[in-house]
């Protein structure tokens, strides 16, 4: 341990303030120290900083997780329904650290809510008001269904607002109020509440977990209805001893079943073990499926499907995945209730698991990203921290550009950024309604004026549902990619709107394999096609990180080459792309083959606003027949034959031999990667 660090490991070690950690390097300054030590303390003081934000992040997660469990170890002994409410809100208003936390129930009588527990109140009208449905926020919530909202409730027109309710809502001096309801099947029996006498913006993760925390409420008055229906039974029903002593064993089933999951939570057990567990309660067959049921309520509620009955693994509104148990037809209903529970303590395992996960991706990420940005890293750190996440980062490595293969749908939103020398812009309102083939995909532009608003409206909608369509993909393929590079012993990250990855090279692999593999990997686990470009390898990214961004833009250059020879879906390396390869792997000339090839028709385009390499594209695409070109383009054959003989004069006689039109037909695919301005 250095000098400079001590103070900063002492700090820690008391849980200081974050403003303490400035104490040791004012002193330091204040005793003449020189720029080096300064430097050093300064360092010293960020990564504190970074541990003690770490630790802080741990402890609120920790505590998260242990209260969710105590709310569940106290639903596995109900004996106070009073007692379980009171103390959910209370860790509500803890952990979400608002300054009050409240919770009403829908009364179906008078067809209002009312409050049932308050925690932080000093208003007594504000704990006796009665809400209508529909009414402020709280009874919107209970109309609804739904999560609800506010950083200034008096400010926010969505909410019903009402003399009596906004009188209690000022009298306690609320601000920012966030509401979720509690469910019991598809049924709102009532709402729980945070809320500040601030303004504040709730996050996504605590309106999950104040939703989880209404879950475990709708469970404990339903377990509550549930044993005074029970007792209700066993006064009415004293005749019917065999039936008591029945009903009976299974309440007692359903509590060792709750000890036993609360047990499998606190020791760290999985969704496995919590299947395993069931199966023996229950006596049957419990499994966990990745696919949510058919048919079951919105407050998790078990659903019969055939001879099984269907539990949903849900959490805030997200549905994770069913248990299902096998063969019991006629399940007792305190049954039903133990897989329901069976499967909220399911949820909360794989949140768990998948904070653990997401927060595994995100560190894998920022070390990619690190070796793309940042190359002159300490080598001795990136080892460090490759070595945490289980990469060797001193094997040869190949650098994976990947992207999802737009829908045909999506390239007309792209065509104009796609299609070479600007041509639509230039052209006649005669010439506007033909088609361009730009990458392989065909783009018509409308001639009447008329068509062409209601178009112009038209893609714009479109254009708002590809972008929405094309976040949600990029997001599926960096979580895809993410696990890829996980089992892989690499590293992933999201990129210019796809996913690079850092995969090791092993014996026998080639870049080109790699690349291969990895499209059908990833194109299998998201079901649909995954372009995937590869580097040259890469000897030792944590010796030297230099080669590292060189190498990605070497694997960009490649998908997009794959992209444009219409072979999208697939996975190359350079070497796999003859020519055009070699041109990829060292791109220094490729402006000036492109220039050599077809600069004079380019150049004759940009000065006159014609269209020759449109022309000469779609020439090439129809097999060098000027019949079909002119169908292609929409003109006479004769206009056809004429911009033929002015592309021969700038060309030369022999532009149609096989030899030459084939570096012609590179050079235009080449010079549609890049824009107009590039070749001149």
């Amino acid at each position: 341990m250095s000098h400079d660090q001590a103070p900063y490991l002492e700090l820690l070690a008391r849980g200081a303030a974050a403003e303490a950690y400035d104490r040791p390097l004012l002193l330091a300054r204040a005793d003449g120290a020189g720029p080096g030590e300064l430097a050093s303390l300064e360092h010293a003081k960020q990564l504190a900083l970074r541990v003690r934000a770490e630790l802080e992040g741990r402890r609120r997660r920790e505590a998260e997780l242990s209260a969710l469990f105590e709310t569940a170890h106290d639903l596995a002994g109900l004996r106070d329904l009073d007692a379980v409410l009171r103390a959910i809100v209370q860790r509500a208003r803890s952990l979400l650290g608002t300054e009050v936390a409240y919770l009403s129930l829908n009364d179906p009588a008078a067809g209002d809510t009312y409050m049932r527990v308050t925690e932080g109140s000093v208003s007594a009208r504000f704990q006796q008001v009665r809400l209508g449905m529909g009414e402020g926020l709280g009874g919107l919530v209970a109309q609804t269904a739904r999560p609800y909202v506010t950083d200034s409730y008096f400010d926010d027109a969505r909410f019903q607002h009402t003399g009596t309710i906004d009188a209690a809502v000022r009298d306690e001096g609320l601000v920012a109020i966030l509401g979720v309801p509690l469910m019991l099947g598809s049924q709102v029996i009532g709402v729980l509440f945070a809320a500040d006498r601030r303004a504040r913006v709730f996050e996504r993760e605590q309106v999950a977990l104040l939703a989880s925390f209404a879950a475990h409420a709708a469970v404990a008055i339903d377990t509550a209805n549930l044993l005074a229906e029970t007792r209700s039974a066993l006064a009415d029903l004293e005749r019917a001893n065999t039936i008591i002593q029945d009903h009976s064993g299974v309440l007692e089933r359903a509590s060792d079943v709750h000890d036993r999951l609360t047990e499998l939570v606190l020791r760290g057990g999985g969704v496995d073990d919590v299947a395993a567990a069931l199966s023996e309660v229950l006596d049957g067959t419990v499994e966990f499926t990745g696919t949510g049921p058919d048919t079951t309520g919105a407050g998790g509620h078990a659903a019969r499907h055939g001879d099984d009955w269907v539990a949903a693994v849900a959490a805030g509104g997200e549905i994770f995945g069913s248990l299902v148990l096998h063969g019991h037809p006629d399940l007792d209903p305190v049954d039903r209730r133990t897989l329901e529970r069976a499967a909220m303590v399911t949820s909360l395992l794989l949140l768990a698991e998948r904070s653990a996960h997401d927060a595994e991706q995100r560190v894998r990420g920022e070390l990619l990203d690190d070796l793309l940005d940042a190359p002159d890293r300490d080598p001795r750190l990136l080892r460090e921290r490759a070595a945490r996440l289980r990469a060797d980062l001193d094997a040869p490595h190949v650098v994976l550009a990947a992207r999802i293969d737009a829908p045909a749908g999506t390239a007309v939103a792209r065509a104009d950024d796609a299609g070479g020398v600007g041509a639509g812009a230039r052209r006649s309102p005669s010439a506007r309604a033909d088609a361009t083939s730009r990458h392989g995909v065909s783009v018509r532009h409308e001639a009447a004026a008329p068509r062409r608003d209601t178009s112009l409206r038209r893609d714009t909608a479109a254009r708002g549902d590809v972008s929405a369509r094309e976040t949600a993909d990029r997001r599926r393929l960096w979580s895809a990619a993410s696990h890829l590079a996980a089992t892989r012993s690499g590293l992933a990250a999201a990129r210019d709107g796809g996913a690079v990855l850092l995969l090791p090279l092993g014996p026998g692999d080639t870049a080109a394999g790699l690349a291969r593999r990895t499209a059908r990997q990833l194109g299998g686990a998201l079901r649909e096609p995954v372009t995937v470009g590869a580097s040259s390898p890469v000897a030792s990214p944590a010796e030297d990180p230099g080669p590292v961004a060189d190498a990605y833009a070497q694997a960009c250059r490649c998908l997009d080459a794959l992209r444009l020879l219409g072979r999208a879906g697939e996975g190359a390396a350079a070497q796999d792309l003859g020519f055009l390869g070699m041109l990829l792997a060292d791109p220094g000339d490729i402006d000036g083959f492109v220039h050599r090839t077809i600069g004079e028709i380019v150049e004759y385009d940009r000065r006159r606003g014609t269209d020759l390499v449109g022309t000469l594209g779609a020439y090439f695409a129809s097999g060098m027949s000027p019949a079909r070109t002119k169908d292609d383009l929409h003109v006479h054959v004769n206009t056809v034959a004429q911009r033929l003989e002015r592309v021969g004069r700038l060309l030369g006689p022999d532009w149609q031999d096989p030899a030459r039109s084939l570096e012609i037909q590179l050079a235009l695919r080449l010079h549609a990667m890049s824009s107009p301005d590039d070749v001149s």
